[in-house]
């Protein structure tokens, strides 16, 4: 189950502002990471075999960083700024494993607008809980009213 607080859609540079934010809330399945798995062909059994995982450092199966990852992915081709986004680049640091049936609160927040180039910089987290699971910056190429 996915939780907005937005409407999806477009936010054009002209209308974002420096500190704007956008999340979504998700819960990891099993049938996630079973998905993503077989579209990535990220197959490494801490991700996909108890057993395996349990004997590992995580003490048990996590979901794919990456998948994780997407969550910002989709607050920013989704909502912040939306449709029309392209992703020029992000960083991203793992800090905590995320289990199947967490719920992952993704966040994206503007920190920096340069109009010449239309390039929007943005903080990018997720946490479960009050854990920070992930943490990093995207830099996108924002929609414009000017080259519709």
């Amino acid at each position: 189950m996915m939780l907005d607080n937005q409407p999806r859609g477009t936010i054009c540079i002209e209308d974002l502002e420096i500190g704007m934010v956008r999340y979504l809330q998700k819960q990891i399945t099993d049938r996630d990471i079973e998905l993503f798995a077989e579209v990535s062909t990220d197959r490494n059994p801490v991700h996909l075999d108890e057993a395996y995982a349990q004997d590992t450092i995580f003490q048990g199966r996590i979901a794919h960083g990456m998948l994780t990852a997407g969550l910002i992915s989709a607050v920013i081709g989704e909502q912040l700024p939306g449709h029309g986004t392209v992703y020029l680049g992000q960083t991203l640091k793992f800090m905590a494993p995320v289990r199947p049936g967490d719920t992952v609160y993704a966040e994206v927040k503007v920190i920096a607008i340069d109009h010449a180039k239309r390039r929007v910089t943005l903080e990018t987290h997720c946490a479960v809980g009050d854990t920070v699971v992930l943490k990093g910056e995207a830099l996108v190429l924002a929609p414009s009213r000017k080259f519709d």
